[in-house]
């Protein structure tokens, strides 16, 4: 599990394109690693929504956000165009970065429990260290939030 102050783990994944997209490619950006349990579901598809609709005020601010799901290349692509997502959706299908970042764990619904991704976002600045994490995220309005934590913390 990584915490607040902590210099965010190398990582890699395929994106919605099927291109390799590696930690190392966001060295001296601000960036949003955004963790979601299930492309299509509705929590997500809001959560997405909100990013996308934002993202002209992130990349005006020279932040990037990356959505990371066990999902694979395929989902993300189906989502990424019926959304119109323009930021980077990695496939985790593995579980090793929601891993390396202590976000895949138990969780329960409906009395059920299983194990999965928790919805959790981690802010990113431009000397790779993470400055702020959120955990159990409510999708509706987090995208200002974090606009917002980002513009407040230079």
């Amino acid at each position: 599990m990584v915490s607040e102050g902590d210099i965010v783990p190398k990582f890699e994944a395929s994106d919605a394109d099927g291109n390799l997209v590696k930690s190392v490619d966001f060295k001296g950006k601000k960036y949003v690693l955004y963790f979601y349990p299930k492309d299509f579901t509705p929590g997500c598809t809001i959560e997405a929504d909100e990013f996308s609709k934002d993202y002209k005020k992130f990349q005006k601010e020279g932040i990037e956000i990356i959505g990371i799901s066990p999902d694979d290349v395929e989902s993300h692509k189906k989502f990424c165009d019926k959304m119109r997502i323009k930021f980077s959706l990695l496939a985790d299908t593995d579980k090793e970065i929601s891993k390396m970042f202590g976000v895949w764990g138990k969780k329960k619904f409906m009395g059920r429990e299983y194990m999965g991704v928790n919805r959790s976002t981690f802010l990113v600045n431009e000397k790779g260290k993470i400055f702020k994490i959120y955990q159990k995220v409510k999708p509706a309005g987090h995208s200002k939030e974090v606009l917002s934590d980002f513009l407040n913390s230079n």
